[in-house]
């Protein structure tokens, strides 16, 4: 009889870090950011439903919710694909003409030029938007399975389901798989913490804007797309930092095709607001996070070319999720040899 071979606890701690590793690099080397956020972010739902109702309810309220997202995202996307191309064609000639009136277009050999220049390149990046029939191919099928996947790791996120039935109780699969799924709980536990906060700060900073949206009718102004406005606002709130650069640009462009007196007036109220939203920055994700602005910047960018926009949502998560897993561990002093 042979006897059992004996795997310390520590190796398997690495080897569930190891494997951690290659599926995050998987994740981004095979286009799969996109279903991986899904997951996450179905899991966050599903999180705080759970918490008031029993699970086979809140998975039915979870599916309602999903549906009910997926037609305001196939509304938002037929309105973008309309909307934002005629913004750009109405409100880049309206900055150039400013710029005309106050003599700042000298600077231009050829303004004309350079304004069909930049319609052109502006149109060019917003086609992606009418790339919605792949959507529906490759990566809607992924998000449904991404979906399905959720609810099956809220009703039961156990990875080994055979734990009673062998015969060796610290066997090396269960061990792994019970160190692999720690390291799971960390990363959405880091998850949780920084889309959680800006979950909260974007949301904050969609109802005022939509105020201002509403308020502006009542001064005998009115600012188009507002429903592509609000939503904008949120899924851009959700990027840190550059997220409201790229809003505010959006609603300034939009303010612009009705006036320059109005883009300026929508993009003076946007900074004000977020400067206000400094201090909610620094009580919701500065006491939570505390990472340097710097190195949050660095790892957007890295994210961004690794996996487009999922991979700027991954980012500050992956990077709080490895300052996580590094605060566990204990450094080991070198033992000292007498000279």
């Amino acid at each position: 009889m042979s006897t059992p071979r004996h795997v310390t606890e520590q190796t398997l701690n690495r080897a569930s870090f190891i494997a951690m590793a290659i599926i995050m690099i998987s994740i981004f080397h095979f286009g799969l950011g996109t279903p991986f956020v899904t997951l996450l972010f179905g899991y966050l739902i599903l999180h705080y439903i759970g918490k008031v109702l029993p699970k086979k309810i809140a998975i039915l309220a979870f599916s309602i919710l999903v549906s009910f997202l997926f037609y305001l995202f196939v509304h938002f996307v037929r309105e973008a694909v309309l909307a934002l191309p005629a913004v750009a064609s109405k409100a880049v000639p309206t900055i150039l003409d400013f710029a005309k009136d106050w003599g700042l277009n000298e600077h231009f050999d050829d303004p004309e030029s350079l304004k069909s220049y930049t319609i052109q390149q502006i149109n060019s990046q917003l086609h992606f938007l009418a790339r919605f029939a792949q959507f529906f191919t490759k990566e809607f099928v992924y998000v449904i399975i991404a979906l399905v996947g959720v609810c099956g790791i809220f009703s039961s996120g156990r990875i080994d389901l055979g734990t009673d039935s062998y015969s060796i109780r610290q066997n090396v699969y269960s061990v792994f798989t019970s160190k692999l799924s720690e390291r799971f709980r960390n990363l959405f536990d880091s998850f949780h913490t920084v889309m959680g906060a800006q979950v909260v700060i974007s949301a904050v900073n969609t109802f005022f804007t939509g105020l201002f949206v509403l308020s502006l009718s009542a001064f005998g102004a009115k600012m188009p797309y507002s429903f592509l406005i609000v939503v904008v606002t949120f899924l851009c709130g959700l990027l840190p930092i550059i997220g409201n650069l790229i809003s505010n640009t959006i609603i300034f462009g939009i303010g612009l095709t009705q006036s320059m007196k109005l883009g300026i007036i929508a993009l003076s109220y946007l900074i004000v607001l977020h400067k206000f939203e400094y201090f909610l920055n620094s009580r919701i994700i500065g006491g939570r996070i505390k990472n340097p602005m710097w190195l949050t910047l660095i790892s957007l960018l890295v994210g961004e070319r690794l996996a487009g926009i999922p991979g700027m949502i991954l980012a500050p998560v992956i990077l709080n999720y490895l300052k996580i897993e590094g605060a566990k561990l204990q450094v080991e002093e070198a033992p000292t040899h007498p000279s």
